[in-house]
């Protein structure tokens, strides 16, 4: 089985879902991992109704940062803001479907550390690193 979460996690690293920025974006927010140079950038467009309609993301660095973020992407389309802010690290750890060891971690959760400072409008400044989004 963990093959076939390997393969899915380079099918989104090769050809990732959601990959630009949005010129209308409503929430966009960046941050990189300083152990590593990963970058994750993401936008989105909230609607009148409080649904993210439109969501985009950026970056480079490692397969897992960016399938991450890319798989990110596709779970966040048709979400209220209040159901993406209850996304949280084993979200994300499902999504990859691998054990991930305590030194690719802050890859793998970059992108949800990028997604809540970016709908809860925080800085890096007022960052935990040791949150448990």
């Amino acid at each position: 089985m963990d093959d076939f979460y390997k393969e899915n996690i380079l099918d989104h690293y090769r050809d990732p879902r959601n990959a630009g920025t949005l010129a209308d974006a409503t929430h966009s927010h960046e941050e990189h991992n300083p152990l590593c140079g990963d970058i994750v950038r993401i936008d989105l467009h909230v609607n009148d109704d409080n649904v993210i309609d439109k969501v985009a993301f950026s970056g480079k660095g490692c397969a897992i940062s960016q399938a991450s973020a890319s798989m990110l992407t596709e779970l966040l389309e048709g979400k209220t803001l209040e159901e993406a802010k209850q996304i949280g690290k084993d979200d994300i750890l499902d999504l990859l479907g691998i054990e991930i060891g305590p030194v690719r971690l802050k890859c793998a959760l970059l992108s949800l550390k990028v997604l809540k400072a970016g709908v809860y409008g925080l800085s890096e400044s007022d960052w935990n690193d040791d949150d448990d989004w």
